[in-house]
């Protein structure tokens, strides 16, 4: 079992800036990838970005730039740096991270944050 714990969101003027961080715990050993999605009201969740246990990175086509993704494995932590915020970033931003076990099959298992409020307001 994993446990994520968001911090980071709040209320930014257009333009302006936020870090979310996302810290995790349990049996972080065996988290393979971490990331960000969020979702908007009437809307999907959608991939932010996300980062492989080798630093690989992958962000949505709507960060365009904007957005950076890092991780400290000595913390098991993931950070979300967020610049020129945008009213349409207004979402709930949720961390997941997905382990990979293996046993007599490879076993992957998702795990999510409880999210955490942006607001990007113009």
């Amino acid at each position: 079992q994993v446990q994520l714990v968001e911090s980071g969101g709040g209320l930014v003027q257009a333009g302006g800036s936020l870090r979310l961080s996302c810290a995790a715990s349990g049996s972080t050993n065996e988290i393979n990838a971490m990331g960000w999605y969020r979702q908007a009201p009437g809307k999907h969740r959608e991939l932010v970005a996300g980062i492989t246990s080798g630093a690989v990175t992958d962000y949505g086509d709507f960060v365009k730039g904007r957005f950076t993704i890092s991780r400290d494995n000595a913390k098991n932590t993931v950070y979300l740096q967020m610049n020129s915020l945008k009213p349409e970033d207004t979402a709930v931003y949720y961390c997941h991270a997905r382990t990979v076990v293996l046993r007599t099959t490879i076993i992957k298992t998702d795990y999510w944050g409880q999210g955490t409020q942006v607001t990007v307001y113009s």
